[in-house]
């Protein structure tokens, strides 16, 4: 009877085993040449730290397969030999082909069967080029310590640059985007990241691009989370003390009627504020670069998905400078987003502090600027519809 206990508790832990191993997966596969014997590992790269996945011995042939559970957003993955490793991601079910050979198995290697992981694998060699041009430049005994810093600067600027128009900017949604914000390089000295949020407000731009289109394709992504919130903390961090437009008297606001704005969205296309008559509107101006803003645009996502079957609408009008990056910051956003180009509307309603938004009636009447509304915008909005 107990023989019979034992083998009936086997059973049951084998189909609990089987049915967690019945989810969809990924495939890695292969060949590593002149690595027989190695033990060749796969590892999954996460914020909380390298967790080891599987692993196996090489053989002569160098031939490697290994499967594993697909992840429900992008991930980052690495195989590793001895001391070297290849950075990969993984969006989902796919398959990815690696041939390398071990003597040069991180820095010669090719990818086949994800975008993704060829630009990670381009990003990463472009990083490794930097690291020892910059490993050289302190090693230079002939130059002044000054001139050296001054060299190493413009190779980094440089760099950025390149990451920033060829990958970050490109597409931010992808994983090799939120790999190139990401990276950092060790030099004779320290480890350093390359794009810092924490004391350049630049580099907050480019975090903040990539994690307001992470937020939303990936909403519920622990690495969404992370990545808005060092946007945001760069942005509280490089913020100037106060951030204004125009300096107008407040009371010079009208509140009986709307003055109508005529402004275009990222493919060009005009807007006019009166052709929303019908809907209740938020009329919103803000800056996607502040501080507060991906927080913002969070919560204002909440808002608009709960009451725009309602007739509820968003008309947003960015003031950011750099236009690129607002083209970037708002191309999912699924209300109406148009750029102010000559301080029109920044005038016409008298916007002194960013942000501020008018709440509009459905007879184009506005009721009320933000800084009258003393409980809750979703309540005004409630008592609007």
């Amino acid at each position: 009877m107990k023989v019979n206990n034992e083998i009936g508790v086997a059973c049951i832990m084998a189909a609990m085993l089987t049915a967690c191993d019945n989810g969809p997966k990924f495939q890695v596969e292969g060949t590593i040449s002149e690595a027989d014997g190695k033990m060749l590992y796969l590892e999954a790269m996460t914020l909380d730290g390298v967790q080891r996945i599987d692993s196996t011995r090489l053989k002569g042939d160098g031939a490697f397969r290994f499967n594993a559970s697909a992840p429900t957003n992008p991930e980052f993955y690495a195989l590793c030999v001895d001391n070297q490793r290849i950075n990969f991601s993984i969006d989902s079910t796919e398959t990815v082909r690696f041939t390398a050979q071990l003597p040069t198995f991180s820095s010669s290697y090719t990818v086949e069967g994800s975008d993704n992981c060829q630009k990670i694998k381009e990003i990463s060699q472009l990083q490794y080029a930097l690291q020892q041009q910059v490993i050289e430049l302190e090693k230079n005994q002939l130059m002044y310590p000054g001139d050296i810093v001054d060299s190493i600067d413009v190779l980094v600027n440089a760099y950025k640059e390149r990451m920033k128009t060829d990958y970050i900017y490109k597409e931010p949604m992808k994983a090799y985007a939120y790999y190139a914000v990401c990276q950092s390089i060790t030099d004779l000295t320290t480890t350093y990241q390359l794009f810092n949020p924490s004391t350049n407000r630049d580099d907050v731009k480019c975090y903040a691009t990539v994690a307001t289109a992470w937020d939303g394709l990936y909403p519920d992504a622990k690495r969404t989370e992370q990545i808005c919130n060092m946007a945001i903390q760069g942005m509280n961090n490089t913020a100037p003390v106060q951030q204004k437009y125009v300096n107008i008297d407040e009371s010079k606001i009208s509140e009986v009627s709307i003055l109508d704005v005529e402004l275009p969205d990222i493919n060009g296309k005009m807007h006019h504020l009166t052709d929303l008559k019908g809907k209740v509107v938020m009329l919103d101006f803000t800056i996607y670069s502040a501080k507060e803003s991906a927080e913002r645009t969070r919560r204002l996502r909440d808002v608009y998905e709960k009451y725009k079957n309602q007739g509820f609408e968003i008309y947003q009008v960015s003031l950011d400078n750099d236009t690129h990056f607002w083209k970037v910051a708002c191309e999912k956003l699924p209300w109406i987003c148009v750029h102010e180009t000559d301080g029109q509307a920044v005038n016409l309603y008298g916007v002194v502090n960013v942000p501020t938004f008018f709440l509009i009636n459905r007879d184009n009447e506005l009721v009320k600027r933000s800084e009258q509304i003393s409980t809750s915008l979703e309540d005004e909005i409630k008592k609007l519809m």
